[in-house]
């Protein structure tokens, strides 16, 4: 399943470097966004590595996840798709 990076997890004057707000494929809402908690998400760099991250949490109220990466995406990620693993 793919999904797209949104953005980082941010309050107003702060931002947290390795979480991130993702937009899933065929996910509209709350309810089908918590089926995903746990599950593991991969973000393909241009070069080829790949960042694992985890799913923990959801995002509002229309489908958007929060998901914590190894280590922090780059701000090129954001836009781009990760992967989502069942």
């Amino acid at each position: 399943m793919k999904g797209k990076v949104v953005g980082f997890r941010r309050g107003k004057k702060t931002y947290k470097p390795r979480h991130f707000i993702l937009q899933i494929e065929n996910i509209e809402s709350k309810e089908k966004a918590k089926e995903l908690i746990g599950k593991k998400v991969f973000w393909k760099s241009p070069s080829g590595k790949k960042i694992a991250g985890m799913i923990k949490a959801v995002h509002g109220n229309k489908g958007l996840v929060r998901a914590v990466f190894e280590k922090g995406l780059p701000g090129q990620a954001i836009n781009t798709e990760v992967e989502v693993e069942f």
